[in-house]
C-alpha cells in the first residue's frame, strides 16, 4: 500500500506542477500535508524493520486530503482528482 501512496503522490506533483499556478495558502497546505505523509512513511518502514507494534499518530491525514481535495475542486479542478485519490489511499490504510 505504501508504494501505491507513494506512486499517488508523484501523480499529484506531477499535476501540480503542469496544472498551472497554485496559489501560495494551497501551495503551502500541499507542501505541510506532504510533509506529514513522508514523515507517516519513514515511521511506518522504521516499524515495520524494528517489529515495534507502537500505534502511530496518524489521525487527520485522510481528513485533512480530502479538506484539500474540495478547496482545490473550487479552484484547480484539474489536481482536485489526484489528490481525491490520495485521500482515498490514506482512508483505505485507516490513516
Amino acid at each position: 500500500m505504501d508504494s501505491k501512496l507513494k506512486e499517488s503522490l508523484q501523480q499529484l506533483h506531477s499535476s501540480i506542477e503542469t496544472g498551472g499556478p497554485v496559489d501560495e495558502e494551497l501551495h503551502g497546505l500541499l507542501q505541510k500535508l506532504d510533509g506529514d505523509i513522508q514523515l507517516l512513511l519513514a515511521k511506518r518502514a522504521a516499524q515495520e524493520q524494528l517489529a515495534d507494534l507502537e500505534d502511530s499518530t496518524t489521525y487527520g491525514l485522510a481528513e485533512r486530503s480530502q479538506e484539500l481535495s474540495a478547496k482545490f475542486a473550487v479552484k484547480h479542478p484539474k489536481l482536485e482528482p489526484a489528490l481525491r485519490e490520495l485521500g482515498e489511499i490514506l482512508a483505505n490504510m485507516g490513516i
